[in-house]
Protein backbone atom coordinates (compact mmCIF):
# COMPACT_ATOMS: atom_id res chain seq x y z
CA UNK A 1 0.00 0.00 0.00
CA UNK A 2 2.84 2.21 0.70
CA UNK A 3 4.17 2.10 -2.95
CA UNK A 4 1.25 2.65 -4.23
CA UNK A 5 1.13 6.18 -2.43
CA UNK A 6 3.94 7.09 -3.30
CA UNK A 7 3.39 5.81 -7.23
CA UNK A 8 0.17 8.31 -6.95
CA UNK A 9 2.05 10.90 -5.03
CA UNK A 10 5.27 10.95 -7.69
CA UNK A 11 2.33 11.08 -10.48
CA UNK A 12 0.37 13.70 -8.99
CA UNK A 13 3.42 16.06 -8.09
CA UNK A 14 4.68 15.05 -11.94
CA UNK A 15 1.50 15.93 -13.80
CA UNK A 16 1.25 20.17 -13.43
CA UNK A 17 4.69 20.32 -14.46
CA UNK A 18 5.99 21.36 -18.33
CA UNK A 19 7.23 18.41 -20.23
CA UNK A 20 7.34 20.48 -23.02
CA UNK A 21 11.03 21.38 -24.22
CA UNK A 22 12.00 24.53 -24.56
CA UNK A 23 10.96 25.64 -28.20
CA UNK A 24 14.20 28.25 -28.48
CA UNK A 25 17.03 26.81 -27.41
CA UNK A 26 18.33 25.24 -30.44
CA UNK A 27 22.34 25.79 -31.61
CA UNK A 28 20.34 27.89 -34.15
CA UNK A 29 18.23 30.00 -31.82
CA UNK A 30 21.81 29.86 -29.93
CA UNK A 31 23.66 31.40 -32.74
CA UNK A 32 23.42 35.19 -31.55
CA UNK A 33 24.03 35.03 -28.10
CA UNK A 34 27.96 35.90 -28.11
CA UNK A 35 26.40 39.50 -28.33
CA UNK A 36 24.07 39.16 -25.21
CA UNK A 37 26.08 41.59 -21.98
CA UNK A 38 26.08 44.90 -21.18
CA UNK A 39 28.92 47.02 -23.25
CA UNK A 40 31.10 49.98 -24.11
CA UNK A 41 31.41 50.41 -27.81
CA UNK A 42 34.34 52.18 -28.96
CA UNK A 43 35.04 53.42 -32.73
CA UNK A 44 38.41 52.74 -34.57
CA UNK A 45 40.15 55.36 -32.43
CA UNK A 46 39.42 53.33 -28.85
CA UNK A 47 37.01 56.72 -28.40
CA UNK A 48 33.82 55.65 -26.02
CA UNK A 49 30.63 56.23 -28.75
CA UNK A 50 27.84 54.33 -26.75
CA UNK A 51 26.37 51.79 -25.09
CA UNK A 52 24.77 48.54 -25.72
CA UNK A 53 22.87 46.44 -23.50
CA UNK A 54 21.53 43.20 -25.17
CA UNK A 55 19.21 41.14 -22.86
CA UNK A 56 17.92 37.82 -24.06
CA UNK A 57 13.87 37.23 -23.39
CA UNK A 58 11.18 35.54 -24.39
CA UNK A 59 12.26 32.20 -23.35
CA UNK A 60 15.20 32.96 -25.00
CA UNK A 61 13.56 33.60 -28.55
CA UNK A 62 14.14 37.20 -29.03
CA UNK A 63 17.53 39.38 -27.56
CA UNK A 64 16.58 42.60 -27.25
CA UNK A 65 19.26 45.60 -27.99
CA UNK A 66 19.16 49.04 -26.27
CA UNK A 67 21.48 51.44 -27.67
CA UNK A 68 22.19 54.64 -25.89
CA UNK A 69 24.49 57.62 -27.40
CA UNK A 70 23.75 61.32 -29.27
CA UNK A 71 20.88 58.85 -30.13
CA UNK A 72 19.07 55.58 -28.62
CA UNK A 73 17.38 53.30 -30.19
CA UNK A 74 15.90 49.15 -29.80
CA UNK A 75 16.14 46.05 -31.78
CA UNK A 76 14.23 43.22 -31.41
CA UNK A 77 16.53 40.01 -33.13
CA UNK A 78 15.09 36.70 -33.41
CA UNK A 79 15.75 33.35 -35.35
CA UNK A 80 12.76 32.57 -37.56
CA UNK A 81 12.74 28.37 -37.84
CA UNK A 82 10.31 29.07 -40.70
CA UNK A 83 12.87 29.94 -43.38
CA UNK A 84 15.69 29.21 -41.13
CA UNK A 85 16.98 33.22 -40.98
CA UNK A 86 17.48 35.70 -38.06
CA UNK A 87 15.69 38.76 -38.17
CA UNK A 88 15.92 42.22 -36.89
CA UNK A 89 13.32 45.00 -36.48
CA UNK A 90 15.27 48.54 -34.92
CA UNK A 91 13.74 51.65 -34.04
CA UNK A 92 15.47 55.06 -32.95
CA UNK A 93 14.01 58.34 -31.46
CA UNK A 94 14.72 60.06 -33.94
CA UNK A 95 12.32 58.64 -36.28
CA UNK A 96 14.81 55.89 -37.63
CA UNK A 97 13.86 52.41 -38.48
CA UNK A 98 15.72 49.37 -40.19
CA UNK A 99 14.24 45.45 -40.74
CA UNK A 100 17.40 43.17 -41.64
CA UNK A 101 17.40 39.55 -42.86
CA UNK A 102 20.13 36.75 -42.60
CA UNK A 103 22.05 33.77 -41.52
CA UNK A 104 24.93 33.49 -39.10
CA UNK A 105 28.03 32.86 -41.53
CA UNK A 106 30.92 31.64 -40.93
CA UNK A 107 31.33 32.61 -37.69
CA UNK A 108 29.32 35.73 -37.91
CA UNK A 109 26.01 36.85 -37.64
CA UNK A 110 25.51 38.91 -40.63
CA UNK A 111 22.10 40.44 -41.44
CA UNK A 112 20.84 42.43 -44.59
CA UNK A 113 18.05 45.49 -45.19
CA UNK A 114 15.93 45.51 -48.57
CA UNK A 115 16.69 47.24 -51.60
CA UNK A 116 15.72 51.01 -51.26
CA UNK A 117 15.78 53.76 -53.31
CA UNK A 118 18.23 56.27 -52.98
CA UNK A 119 18.94 59.65 -54.47
CA UNK A 120 22.58 59.56 -55.45
CA UNK A 121 22.29 55.53 -57.15
CA UNK A 122 18.85 53.70 -58.19
CA UNK A 123 19.08 51.23 -55.26
CA UNK A 124 21.07 50.58 -51.97
CA UNK A 125 21.05 48.05 -49.44
CA UNK A 126 22.20 48.04 -45.99
CA UNK A 127 24.38 45.04 -44.17
CA UNK A 128 25.32 44.68 -40.62
CA UNK A 129 27.65 42.23 -39.58
CA UNK A 130 28.69 41.25 -35.77
CA UNK A 131 31.61 39.15 -35.70
CA UNK A 132 33.13 37.91 -31.80
CA UNK A 133 36.48 38.21 -31.39
CA UNK A 134 38.86 36.12 -29.19
CA UNK A 135 38.78 38.34 -26.59
CA UNK A 136 35.42 38.45 -25.95
CA UNK A 137 34.97 41.68 -27.73
CA UNK A 138 32.35 41.60 -30.48
CA UNK A 139 33.00 44.18 -33.69
CA UNK A 140 29.96 45.68 -35.84
CA UNK A 141 30.33 46.77 -39.25
CA UNK A 142 27.96 48.21 -41.07
CA UNK A 143 28.19 49.09 -44.62
CA UNK A 144 25.94 50.61 -47.94
CA UNK A 145 26.15 48.83 -51.08
CA UNK A 146 24.40 49.63 -54.54
CA UNK A 147 21.66 47.45 -56.08
CA UNK A 148 25.20 45.72 -57.34
CA UNK A 149 26.79 44.71 -54.33
CA UNK A 150 29.30 47.57 -54.85
CA UNK A 151 30.52 49.01 -51.23
CA UNK A 152 28.68 52.66 -51.25
CA UNK A 153 30.11 53.49 -47.67
CA UNK A 154 30.70 52.14 -44.33
CA UNK A 155 28.17 53.34 -42.07
CA UNK A 156 29.36 52.33 -38.76
CA UNK A 157 32.71 50.04 -37.24
CA UNK A 158 32.38 49.70 -33.26
CA UNK A 159 33.84 47.03 -30.85
CA UNK A 160 31.32 45.97 -28.13
CA UNK A 161 33.41 46.00 -25.08
CA UNK A 162 31.82 43.94 -22.00
CA UNK A 163 31.59 46.62 -18.98
CA UNK A 164 33.62 45.34 -15.98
Amino acid sequence: MKSLYILLFSTLTSFGQDTIPCKCCTPEHQQFDFWIGDWNVYDTAATLIGINTILKLQEGCTLQENWAAQMTGTSYNYYNKTDSTWNQVWVDNQGGSLVLKGNYINGSMVLKGELQPEKNVDFYYNQITWTPNPDGSVTQKWDVFDKNGTLLTNAFLGNYVLKP
